[in-house]
Formats: structure tokens, sequence, C-alpha cells
């Protein structure tokens, strides 16, 4: 089997997953407030989906560099396939729970964490070092595709099928990439050792901490991104709550999908503008910028009066929100040495990410006690947080990170190693 046969079974099998998944990214918030009506259950969901990615991304990299990766993707996608077919199977038994409803989301996304680091080792033996870049731009063009598409698709879905049935889908398309990723041309790993010690694991987590935290440019933009992530949680757990309370929808109004697209469509823009900005604009203006665009554009949505303008503010929000994310995960990419970048890059988004949990939990409960467009202002505060920190770091001067800086730095942080 060819190299590109392999990843083209690969990209074959995320794209299955990915449009199953987008079914029940509709589906599920509409289902669990169908049945309670309540939004902070529904700020609960998006918090608790969060939550696996924040405690369980390193040792889970740790784990995937020893396991063998084609047989992890393949468990990882068949136990989806599992919990998700779980729903409709207690849905039609009358057994199902908004206890269930509320644990299916996070368990499934616990073991997407250790597919996810399965996948990035998997897809650099398919296409080797030089095919990355290439592949990675053609996944990103295929999820992108299924963000703007797919949403819309699922709306429609779960008003004709009902949730139960249209969340059939998805375990239908985790158990097919399941199926897909069985076959893929990857040697089973012979391990250089079959355990690491834990004080060299934590060795080498603190080795990465201790980077982030010296280092003038990486430490801000992480920490920041910390109040663009709590305006994430705070507007993905109320999308379904402001459909009905705000734009008068029935919690399974096809229409609901539309709102995901609208994001979706914003964060393309981010990812389109982002490498034109970085060449014109410095570096830490990006940032402050997205936040202070966050801040805006999320005031305009909690206080858009109709659908049209909700879905362009909420298009817009996400630009903003994605550009201060982007912007953080490029300069990284770009400047932490090789032999740090996973630690590096699995922590920062770790906090980095920190923000969004919180932020769904907080707002689902302001939208019950006080409003939804109450919840959504006050969620506000994170991004103006941020941006008020950030003012008082370096990301003001208007230094750009050249290439030559970020060899320079790489260089330096090498030789510093080798004494």
């Amino acid at each position: 089997m060819t190299v590109r046969t392999g990843f083209g079974l690969f990209l074959t099998a995320r794209v299955v997953s990915w449009a199953g998944s987008t079914v029940t990214a509709v589906a599920l918030p509409v289902l669990l407030y169908q049945r309670t009506g309540s939004a902070s259950l529904s700020g609960l969901l998006t918090a608790l989906e969060a939550l696996p990615y924040l405690v369980l991304g390193l040792p889970a990299g740790a784990l995937a560099d020893r396991w063998d990766r084609r047989r992890t993707m393949t468990w990882c996608s068949w136990s989806s396939a599992v919990l998700i077919a779980a729903i409709p199977a207690a849905s039609a038994l009358g057994l199902l729970t908004t206890a269930q409803l509320l644990l299916t989301g996070p368990a499934v996304s616990a073991v997407f964490v250790f597919f996810d680091a399965a996948a990035f080792g998997a897809l650099a033996t398919l296409v080797g070092r030089d095919g990355l870049a290439r592949a990675t731009g053609r996944m990103m063009s295929a999820s992108t595709l299924i963000g703007l598409l797919g949403p819309s698709a699922a709306g429609v879905l779960v008003a004709s099928l009902a949730p139960p049935t249209a969340i059939t889908l998805d375990a239908l398309s985790y158990a097919a990439a399941a199926l897909l990723l069985a076959q893929l041309p990857l040697v089973p790993r012979t391990r250089a050792r079959t355990g690491a010690p834990v004080r060299d694991t934590f060795a080498d987590i603190a080795e990465g901490l201790r980077y982030i935290r010296r280092h003038p440019l990486i430490r801000p933009l992480t920490l920041l991104g910390i109040g663009n992530s709590f305006t994430e949680g705070a507007v993905v757990g109320l999308i379904v709550v402001t459909a009905v309370r705000t734009f008068g929808m029935a919690p399974d109004d096809e229409r609901i999908g539309l709102f995901w697209a609208a994001a979706a469509l914003g964060a393309l823009a981010a990812a389109t503008a982002l490498p034109r900005l970085q060449k014109t604009v410095p570096l830490g203006w990006i940032t402050l910028g997205g936040l202070a665009a966050n801040t805006v554009f999320l005031a305009c949505w909690a206080a858009s009066p109709g659908l049209v303008t909700g879905l362009a503010a909420l298009a817009c929000w996400q630009s903003a929100n994605a550009l201060v994310s982007l912007n953080g995960i490029v300069i990284r990419q770009q400047i932490t040495p090789e032999h740090l970048q996973g630690r590096v890059n699995t922590t920062a988004r770790m906090i980095a990410w920190g923000g969004q949990p919180l932020g769904a939990a907080v707002s689902g409960l302001l939208a019950d006690a006080a409003g939804v467009r109450t919840a959504l202002l006050t969620a506000c505060l994170g991004a103006l947080l941020s941006l008020s920190a950030g003012l008082a770091t370096p990301l003001r001067r208007r230094e750009v990170t050249t290439e030559r800086e970020v060899n320079t730095e790489k260089d330096n942080h090498a030789a510093r190693a080798q004494h």
C-alpha cells in the first residue's frame, strides 16, 4: 500500500468521523435542552466536554508515544461508537436519563484525547516530514468544509428524525472510521523502552512549563488565551439556549444548525487572514486587536435583535476568537525549539483552554438567574481582562518577531541546553 493510499484512508476516516460528530454537536445539546429546559445544564455539558483535554492531554501524549498508534486510533473509534450508540439505544428502551447525556459528551472527549495524541504521530509516519504541510492543509480544508455545511444539514436531520435517531448516524460514522483506520499501513512500533519513570515524565513536563514561563512572547500569549477561551465556553455553551430564548426558536428548529455554520465561517475567515496579517501587523497587536474585537462582537451577539444580525455577529465574534487562538499557536510553533515542540504546545494549549469550562459553567448559571443577554455580556469581561493585562506586556510594542529572531531564539536555547 502506497503512502498516498495510506493517507487517503486516514483522511477518509477523519472526514467520515467529523461529519458524524457534527450531527452530535447539534443533536446532543438540543436533546439535553428539550429534556431539561436548563441553561445551567447546557453550560455544564460544554464545560464537561472541555475538561478531558485539560486533564488528560499530557499523560495521553506520553502513553500514545509508547502504544501502537493504529490500534490506539481503531479502539478509540470503536469506543466512541459504543458510547454514542448508547444514547439512541437507551432512548428506544425508555431508559435515557439526563445524567447519561451529561456524561456521554465528556466520555467521548476523553477517548478523543488519546485518539488525537496517536493521530499526530500516525500522520507524520504516513506522509513523512516533508508531506506534513500539504497533508495538514488538505485535512484543514476538509474539516472547514464540513464545518460550513455539516451543522445546517445536522439541524435538518435533528428536526426531521428526532435527536436520538440523528445521533445514531454519529455512532455509525465512528464504526466506519474504525474499519478504515484498521487498514492503515502502519508498522507495529517497537518501543525503545517499556516504560519511563514517573519522575522523568514530570521532569519533561516541568521543562515545558519553564520554557513557557520564561519566554517573553509565549508566556503572555498563552495566559491571555484564558480570557479568550472563557468567552468561547460561554458562547458555545449557550448557542441552543440563545436560539430558543433570544430568537424564539423551538429547541429542535432546523435553523439552529445555522449558528454552528456561521461560527465555522468566522473561523475560516480568521485562518485565511492570519498569514497576511502576520506579515504586515505586529504579532502582539494581532492578539490585542483580536481580544478587543472579541469583546465588541460578543456584545453585538448578546444584543442582536434578529436572526440575520445574530448570525453575522456570531461569525464576526468567532473570527476574532479564532484569530487570537491561531496567532498564539503559530507563534509557538515558529519559536519553540524542535525537542520541546510537543510539550510546549500541549502544555500551552491546556493552559490557554483553561477558561473554556469555567466560561461555559458560569454563563449557564447566569443565563438561568439573570437572562441570556446578561450572561453573554458578563462573558465579555473575560476578553476585556485579557486585553487589559495584554496592554501591560511586551505585546503592545511594535516589534515583529522576524525569522532571524526566531532562529536566534532557537540557537540560544540550544546553547543553554548544551551547557
